[in-house]
Formats: structure tokens, sequence, C-alpha cells
């Protein structure tokens, strides 16, 4: 079993989590604040907020449809560490890039250049989360998402935060590329994380087949964890996603225009004190799909009881009590897919879930946007409902499926060693 002194011996000079949760963070911040940084850039120079939404689209789109491919080639690839490196690093770059082509290029050239960086943006989340397992024993993996978890609501809260406040001050240029920069240095730092090939990765030896970019979304179809985990935490998301929407309208009810990104931002924090409370003292560890579960089912308790306040501080109280509840269920979902996926599949189920949750969200913001005339306590109730169902269907998912023997004293694949907990060759 390896120890801390095996993993700091891994990254070089450096410990290698605090390596890799400081490239997860400015990656991630400037994937979450690319996206505020484009339209504000389109808006200042082009002085079309249309070319920054069709920017943001064609940033995100690929996020989906790019994510069975990129996951495919992580799993095969052999050089993992100049892989997940290049991939941030090249990312960086292209936001690097818009900074200075929007607005001064063929607005064609942009939209192109943004599909081209959302074709790696899925390694930048689940991609990079599916390396823990490489990095750290499997003692230190309950711990290890957690802060994975935080990493993400970190990115959620200073990504659109830096983006704002840069491009307010010295202009969105400036700002975009400075977030390029932050992913460039992200990617420098992967660069040094030493990753040997994971037990039962394939070697690459030409274009890959169509079959193995099934591989990943035919493991999620059969393995009934997976399933449950996936298909939950998607949905759920759809609610999560609509909330951006609704806080419009309390604002608007409450006469209070800062509850419009201030109560995403409670909800923000709260993830993120769930994140850490999550990490200090974790339950469930035998069975993180439970802990999905349930949470998915809380999350929903503060956001239906949102509609019976009648002033914005109350509802933000609530609404960082739901978001609260998130922190162990995210951190509990990246568990479950670290235990219950095959190493051969292991980025494919990464990359997969986090495209579909992206997918879910964007459907429950235009749904939110599209049913907005029903007043905010009815897209609430929604909201909160989508929550139990999700709970509901990943229960369904899991019911009929015995416990395997193994379930008492762990899962199979957990008891199956990884190429952390090999002594160096």
């Amino acid at each position: 079993m390896t120890n801390m002194t095996d993993t700091v011996r891994r990254a070089g000079s450096a410990p290698a989590f605090p390596v890799y949760l400081t490239a997860a963070v400015l990656a991630r911040t400037a994937d979450e604040g690319a996206r505020v940084g484009l339209v504000m850039l389109a808006t200042q120079r082009a002085g079309s907020p249309a070319l920054g939404g069709a920017l943001v689209a064609a940033l995100m789109i690929p996020h989906v449809a790019a994510a069975p491919v990129v996951g495919a080639l992580a799993d095969s690839v052999r050089r993992r560490r100049l892989f997940h490196g290049g991939a941030v690093t090249l990312y960086g770059a292209a936001l690097a890039a818009l900074a200075v082509l929007v607005g001064r290029a063929y607005d064609l050239v942009a939209l192109l250049l943004a599909v081209a960086a959302g074709c790696v943006a899925p390694l930048l989340t689940g991609g990079l989360t599916s390396l823990l397992g490489e990095l750290l024993s499997k003692e230190q993996l309950t711990r290890a998402f957690s802060a994975d978890a935080v990493s993400y609501n970190l990115a959620g809260i200073c990504g659109p935060a830096v983006a704002a406040a840069l491009g307010t001050t010295v202009g969105a240029g400036v700002a975009l590329a400075a977030l390029g920069v932050g992913a460039m240095a992200g990617g420098v730092l992967l660069f040094s994380l030493r990753l040997r090939p994971r037990a039962g990765s394939r070697k690459q030896t030409g274009r890959l087949r169509p079959a193995e970019l099934l591989q990943g979304a035919a493991e999620l179809a059969r393995n009934h964890r997976l399933r449950s985990v996936t298909w939950a935490s998607s949905v759920g998301q759809m609610g999560v996603g609509a909330l951006p929407v609704v806080t419009v309208s309390l604002a608007a009810e409450y006469h209070a225009s800062w509850a419009t990104g201030g109560l995403m931002t409670t909800f923000a924090a709260g993830a993120l004190a769930g994140s850490l409370s999550y990490g200090y003292r974790s339950v469930g560890q035998r069975r993180p799909e439970r802990v999905v579960l349930w949470g998915l089912l809380i999350t929903g308790l503060p956001l239906a009881m949102v509609p019976l306040s009648r002033h914005a501080i109350p509802a933000a109280v609530l609404f960082a009590m739901a978001g609260f509840c998130t922190g162990p269920l995210f951190s509990a979902l990246l568990a479950s897919r670290e235990r219950y996926a095959p190493a051969a599949v292991r980025t494919q189920i990464f990359t997969l879930g986090a495209g579909l949750k992206s997918t879910f969200a964007a459907a429950g913001a235009a749904a939110a946007g599209a049913l907005s005339g029903l007043g905010a306590a009815a897209l609430l109730l929604g909201t909160a409902a989508c929550q139990v169902a999700a709970a509901a269907l990943g229960l369904a998912l899991l019911a009929g499926h015995r416990p395997d023997p193994a379930d008492a004293e762990g899962d199979p694949a957990q008891s199956a060693p990884r190429a952390s907990d090999r002594g160096a060759p």
C-alpha cells in the first residue's frame, strides 16, 4: 500500500495531491469564468451580446459531444500526464487567443476556436478527477474527492467573479487572457505528475475504433450502481441548472437586486461548506451511491421551503442549506465513479457523467426560462421535485439487485490493486 512518502516521490519534488489540486482549481476557474468573459468581451468589443451567447454555446456544446472521444483517448493513451497537461494547456491557449480575436477577426474563426476549446473541456472536469485513483491510495480517496469537490465549488464562485471584476475594471479581453494564462499554468503543473499506466489500460496502436468509444456508455448501461448515480445526479442537475433563472424571478418578487447573484453565491458557498465538512467527517464510504440518493432527497427540502419565505435573507439561508447538501452528494458521486468504474474505461465514465450533468443543467435552464411566466414559487417547487424525482429514479435503478457478497467488506473494484497501490517497478 502506498503512503504519503510514495505519493511525494511520484510527483517529483512536491506532494502529488497539492499539485493536482492547484492545477484543477486553475483549470476549472478558467472554464467557469470563460462563460462570463466571452459574453462581456463580445459586448464590449463587438457590441453584440448575441455573439457572446453563440461563443458560450460553442464552448459548452462540445462538453457533451466530445466526452466519449476524449474519455476514450485518455483511457488508451500511454503518456497520460502529457495528454492531460497538454489538453489543459491548449484550453488556456485557446482562451488567450479568443481574448485577442473576438471582435477583431471573423466571427466564424472565433466560433471555431471556441468549439476546439470545448472539445478538450471534459478533461478539465471529469477527466482530471479520474486521475485521483492513480495519485493516491484508496484510503486517501474519500477526503481527496471531497477536496476535489471543493475545487469545483471554488471555481464556480471565483471564475465568474474574476471575469466580472477584471472585465469591468481593465477590460474583458484582459480578463479572458488572464483566465487563459491561469489554465496554462495549471497544465504545466500537471506535467510534473508521474502517472503510470493503469491496470487494464489499452496501449494505443492506432486510431480508436468506434466500439471503444461506446465502452464507457455500455458500462453505464449494465453497471446498476453507476447507472443509478449517473442518471439520478443528472436529473437532479436539471433542477440546479434552473436555479439561476429562478433567482431572477425571486429578486424581482423580493425587490432585492442583489438576490439575482447573491442567492446563487450562497448556494455555492453552502456547497463549499458541505464538501469541506464531508471531507472532515465522511459517512457512507462503503456504499457511496446511497449518499448520492439521500443527498438528492435532502437537497429538495430547503428549496421547497423557499416559497414560504417573504424576504431575500431567509431565502438565502435556505439556498445555503440546499447547497450544503450538494457537497456530500457530489463527493460521494465522484467516489462512486472511482469505485465502480473498471480501470480500462474510468476516464470515459467520468467524462460521460460530467457531460450528462452539463446537458441536464442546460435543459433545466432552458425549461425554467420557457416556464418563467409561472412565477418563482412554481419554478422552485419544480426544482425541488427534480431532486425528489432524481432520488426516486436512482433508487428504482438500484432496486432488484441483491447486494453483492463483497459489499460487506468493500466492493470488488476496491480490492483490486491499482497502479498507485503497487510498488515502484
